[in-house]
């Protein structure tokens, strides 16, 4: 049975790689930060049969330990400070969890395994904020790295210490360069989910706008389901190289609103969408895309999960969740009428 640790166990990505790795007959640890950590019940739920152990980025004894506990074949670094917003106020933490935590988890790799680190195969989540303000569209692995925020920077950071680890002591190290994934387990603080549980809401009558940043930003986004598959191949090769992973395809914020509000039945979204801007970057990122040639003809990898079903499933998803607040706590419904179920 093979052995494979996760960081970031908690997040969509975790939760999502951590079910599939547990279907492939893999038994799976997962790093939790902090006593009584809230998540952890949440965790246990979703992934029955898996060990959690306690960790930090931030804190390498506690990474070493974990490692020597769980004697992984396989490690997924997805732990990170991941909301790009939050980055520019806790710039100093952002690049201590998501840069230096990266260089931190691989040294705790190569103590435990006695400079051995070829043993076990090491994926690290880099992002499409990488890119930052495009030197060419669409993006692909040799597309030269500008962020635009602290956490970009960050990830950029990690990105390279990966391939240093690589090229240094032959680990077998790999980059996954993600574009834009959501799914419903994305968090509320997200403009995607922050859209679809507010679309939700306001047919239901349960709220009446939706404050937003930039509407003109354009990303890729794909389904996180599809994404953490994308991971697992990668770290089947014998060969550790980096890849770009993405649908190829860029929609707007307007877009992604177009299709949210139009699966409730709502055709014009604007008297619910203000624009506050609070919710404005500092340094803009206007436009991202990928080519994820290299994945498909490699990893024989594609998303299965198109812009709009992804959007449709969000959706229903948040209603499902907003019924059952409002079947908590009723309050009069003044919205759109949505058919039950």
């Amino acid at each position: 049975m093979p052995h494979a640790l996760i960081t970031g166990i908690t997040g969509q990505d975790g939760l999502y790689l951590g079910e599939l790795l547990l279907d492939k007959g893999y038994e799976v640890f997962g790093l939790v930060r902090g006593q009584s950590n809230p998540k952890v019940a949440m965790v246990e739920k979703t992934l029955p049969g898996i060990r959690l152990l306690a960790g930090d980025l931030t804190d390498l004894p506690s990474l070493i330990g974990a490692v020597e506990v769980a004697q992984p074949d396989e490690v997924y670094n997805l732990g990170a400070i991941s909301f790009v917003g939050l980055s520019w106020r806790q710039a100093e933490l952002t690049g201590e969890t998501t840069g230096i935590g990266v260089l931190r988890m691989l040294e705790a790799i190569r103590i435990a395994t006695s400079d051995e680190m070829s043993r076990v195969r090491f994926y690290q989540a880099s992002s499409s904020e990488m890119f930052g303000k495009v030197r060419e569209t669409p993006q692909r692995e040799t597309t030269a790295f500008h962020p635009r925020s602290p956490y970009g920077v960050a990830k950029t950071f990690g990105h390279y210490i990966t391939v240093n680890y690589r090229e240094s002591y032959g680990a077998h190290a790999v980059s996954g360069i993600l574009f834009n994934h959501e799914s419903p387990r994305r968090g509320t603080e997200f403009v995607t989910r922050k859209i679809t549980r507010g679309v939700a809401r306001i047919a239901l009558g349960a709220q009446e706008k939706i404050a937003l940043g930039n509407l003109d930003a354009r990303r890729d986004w794909g389904f996180a389901g599809d994404y953490v598959d994308a991971m697992w191949r990668m770290l089947q090769r014998d060969t550790p190289e980096d890849y770009v992973i993405a649908t190829g395809e860029t929609h707007s914020v307007r877009d992604l609103l177009d299709a949210a509000f139009g699966h409730v039945g709502i055709a014009d979204w604007s008297p619910y969408v203000v624009q506050d801007p609070r919710f404005l970057r500092p340094a803009e990122v206007d436009v991202l895309v990928g080519d994820a040639s290299k994945a498909r003809d490699l990893l024989d990898w594609r998303p299965a999960v198109d812009f709009r079903t992804l959007v449709a499933m969000m959706v229903d998803a948040d209603l499902a969740a907003a019924r059952g607040e409002l079947d908590r706590e009723p309050v009069p419904t003044r919205g759109h009428t949505v058919p039950p179920g």
